[in-house]
């Protein structure tokens, strides 16, 4: 069975609560956003203003709603403290894929959140019948690429000028993970 991204379910892991997005969670979220580690290899800019992120947290859940994405956000256990963010994007059940993404506040790092994280979106998507996902990482994000090399991504290739960050292209590196 497929996941259907306009239900997702709440995970949980030891410390971790996975809840699905909500507009509310803006309010969380932007702080998070205004850490230029955090954000780099985005390829958006770093927002100063809390309605931009609510407007762009509302999209998500729009497009969870229409059944092309799922995101989560990730909570302690203990103290429901906010950490980040995970999702799948650009769900395509035909085929059976998805384009993975995540940001953890830079307190997240140290705590081993991420990994927590990843490996309770990769059991859902596995289970839910997804064999292949993908990801994106600017060039030098070697935390995020070690990541993603644990859980068994490998790259699929470079991306000449792949992401636009502060109006210069960038190149990126893509990487995949099958099911």
């Amino acid at each position: 069975m497929i996941l259907d991204p306009s239900r997702p379910p709440v995970l949980e892991t030891e410390r971790l609560r996975l809840a699905p997005l909500t507009v509310e969670d803006a309010a969380a979220i932007f702080p998070t956003l205004g850490d230029p580690d955090v954000l780099f290899g985005w390829d958006a800019p770093e927002p100063d203003d809390p309605d931009m992120v609510g407007h762009a947290v509302q999209g998500q859940v729009d497009a969870m709603a229409a059944g092309r994405e799922m995101h989560w956000t990730l909570r302690t256990l203990a103290g429901e403290a906010y950490v980040g963010c995970v999702g799948l994007r650009e769900i395509d059940r035909r085929h059976r894929r998805a384009d993975m993404g995540f940001m953890l506040g830079r307190d997240a790092w140290r705590e081993d959140y991420g990994r927590e994280a990843m490996t309770a979106v990769l059991t859902q998507a596995a289970g839910s019948g997804l064999r292949r996902l993908s990801a994106r990482t600017r060039l030098g994000a070697r935390r995020q690429e070690a990541m993603l090399e644990q859980f068994g991504f490998e790259e699929e290739g470079l991306v000449r000028g792949g992401l636009l960050e502060d109006g210069e292209r960038r190149d990126c590196r893509r990487w995949r993970l099958l099911l």
